[in-house]
């Protein structure tokens, strides 16, 4: 399984992220425990896969 660290201005949010889903103008990600986070007015700009990384930008 691919886990991601949540990345926002430059700085880990959260780790071992497994969803991620626009909603609206936010974007809500579970970690492999199941607990929901949610970033108000981000959007997802980069997911890169091989170094397991997440990129959110303010909209």
């Amino acid at each position: 399984m691919c886990e991601f660290n949540v990345i926002l201005n430059d700085k880990t949010q959260i780790r071992d992220v497994i969803y991620a889903k626009m909603e609206d103008h936010k974007v809500v990600v579970k970690d492999i425990m199941g607990k929901a986070t949610e970033f108000a007015n981000c959007i997802i700009s980069e997911v890169d896969v091989p170094n397991a990384r997440l990129v959110l930008v303010q909209a």
